[in-house]
């Protein structure tokens, strides 16, 4: 939708205008912490599994000290016999075990993903927040050298207009030391979201 079409919203349709955009903007966020949470039940899960396999790795250790030792030799034939026929046994199933842990763990090809969170409309106006560091003098004395930027999109609202907040963050690295430099991440009203204080006002009055 652009800035033309949306002088001619009444202030009704600007109201569902914007309560669409937040209800998308909810909607996305609950699924970003949907795929948050499975991250990290499967870190957990990665976690006891590794876990598992160095108990494993550990136990195995202490087999083939037993079965390779100086141990077994105390014993006499008949008992070295068949303690030796139980560790390999059980050495065997420990290592098939491990193995399985192993592969079940393994990284597997990264596959690609859709963008977690769907771009502002590009119609929309933008302006442009630079934020840099305050020195771009290193502690070890050096310049820094600006590198590149962190670029986030905040959509904004004044009266009958939407428009697009573009965060700029540089950044700025020292040859000599490798040290990256980056303003801090300005303070939103909601963590990780895309509404500006602006918008979440409008709404709250639309509303309210």
């Amino acid at each position: 939708m652009s800035t033309a079409s949306l002088d001619h919203l009444d202030a009704q349709q600007l109201r569902a205008l914007a309560e669409r955009l937040m209800g998308e903007v909810a909607t996305r966020d609950a699924q970003i912490a949907a795929h948050d949470a499975v991250i990290a039940e499967r870190d957990r899960v990665l976690l006891f599994k590794q876990t598992h396999i160095d108990q494993l790795t550990q136990e195995l250790a202490l087999y083939k000290r037993w079965r390779y030792g100086k141990r077994s030799e105390q014993l006499n034939p008949a008992q070295a016999s068949l303690l030796e026929e139980t560790m390999d046994a059980d050495m065997a199933a420990i290592e098939e075990e491990v193995n399985a842990l192993r592969a079940s763990i393994a990284p597997k090809p990264a596959e690609p993903q859709a963008p977690r969170r769907m771009r502002l409309p590009p119609e929309l106006p933008r302006t442009d927040i630079h934020h840099e560091p305050v020195s771009t003098i290193c502690r070890c004395g050096c310049g820094l050298k600006r590198i590149g930027e962190d670029i986030s999109e905040k959509l904004d609202y004044l009266p009958g207009v939407f428009s697009v907040e573009r965060h700029i963050r540089g950044k700025w690295v020292c040859d000599q030391c490798e040290t990256l430099t980056q303003a801090p991440v300005p303070a939103q009203v909601i963590d990780k979201g895309i509404p500006t204080a602006g918008l979440l006002a409008q709404v709250l009055v639309a509303k309210f």
